[in-house]
């Protein structure tokens, strides 16, 4: 039900107005004045304001700027009701924020035209979400950066840097050392070998998880196949992956989040699923590719993600960044199925991917 505010200092322009929109599926909201309607605004959130020009204390212009100069009310429509017809007023309204004009005496038709077709769009409420909606992802997108700077910081310090220190000090102690015989000196230098190698190992792994290189060496289908066999090494956890073969090459933000999508879902599955087996497709359908990864785990209830984590949130929210779409199915009886779909751009049809 749309919420209409109706603000008229008389009371038999009111009376008219209700009269007019009765039996309409709208809840109507009354204001004597322009300083009754400021006050309430503060509590309702109306899908539409019928405002009144000649008010005394503060007329329907002056209301009207100070709506558009309030950030929650400024996308608000508003439709102004006025018996002044010549262009300098009609120039004051539009200079003062409002959407329409009707004049008075008003028609009954014409204004329950007006009125259905704004309340029909929605357009407040839907500008009011759409901003909810971003204000949320841009937190999560801030909660995202932070946490990977803080697991950044702590691999360079608690890992590469106790390494780093471990390296310092047995170069020291060899050079305190010296003389030493041919067999000590190079039993030393190889074990100082060893230590750089896997700092280097610890270095080239931090690389790869902040920019995987592979993505632009092999590209999309072959990253995706090499992210899942390491993964299955290093876990122990089956990981069957499949390809279209007639995989085109993508934009970056198409491969960057289509590979994240895959690390955040394989991760989610080794700490919450206890799945046995994990399925990974990438298909072309109906010029939209899809990435869908399946595991036979003990499933979630999809409709109350963990308040804790941001992962299948952050999911969503990757995918809506690039123009796609995410769908999560679950139950504790076929496990747990991601769908990741964006759509084929135009321009990118005829290549062939690498």
């Amino acid at each position: 039900m749309s919420t209409i505010l109706i603000v008229d200092d008389e009371a038999s322009a009111r009376e008219t107005l209700i009269a007019m929109l009765e039996g309409e599926d709208y809840e109507l909201q009354l204001a004597k004045n322009g300083f009754e309607a400021l006050k309430m605004l503060g509590n309702i959130k109306p899908d539409l304001i019928l405002l009144d020009v000649m008010m005394p204390g503060m007329d329907g212009f002056e209301v009207c700027r100070r709506i558009r100069s309030t950030p929650q009310l400024a996308e608000v429509p508003i439709l102004i009701l006025t018996a002044l017809d010549d262009r300098g007023s009609l120039l004051r309204g539009i200079e003062s924020g409002a959407d329409d004009f009707l004049t008075k005496p008003v028609d009954r038709q014409e204004l329950k035209a007006r009125v259905r077709t704004i309340t029909r769009l929605n357009r407040y409420h839907t500008l009011v979400e759409q901003r909810e909606n971003l204000r949320h992802m841009a937190e999560r997108v801030v909660i995202a950066q932070e946490q990977e700077r803080q697991r950044i910081s702590r691999e360079l310090h608690d890992d590469l840097g106790q390494a780093l220190t471990t390296h310092m000090l047995s170069l020291h102690n060899l050079q305190g050392d010296l003389p030493l015989s041919v067999t000590n000196l190079l039993e030393r230098l190889q074990a100082l070998y060893e230590q750089s190698y896997e700092i280097s190992v610890k270095i080239r792994s931090l690389a790869q998880g902040m920019r995987p290189p592979v993505l632009d060496t092999l590209g999309l289908r072959l990253a995706l196949q090499t992210y899942c066999a390491e993964f299955t090494r290093r876990t122990n956890l089956p990981v069957t992956f499949e390809a279209d073969e007639s995989l085109l090459a993508l934009p970056d933000i198409y491969n960057i989040t289509l590979y994240r999508v895959l690390q955040e879902a394989l991760t989610n599955v080794v700490k919450h699923a206890q799945a046995s087996h994990v399925w990974a497709d990438l298909t072309i359908e109906d010029k939209t590719i899809a990435l869908t990864i399946q595991d036979n785990g003990r499933g979630f209830n999809a409709e109350k993600p963990s308040p804790t984590g941001i992962g299948l949130a952050g999911l969503r929210e990757r995918l809506i960044i690039a123009g796609g779409r995410f769908k999560v199915s679950s139950s504790p009886v076929r496990g747990t199925i991601l769908l990741a779909q964006l759509p084929l751009p135009d321009d990118e049809t005829s290549q062939e991917a690498a």
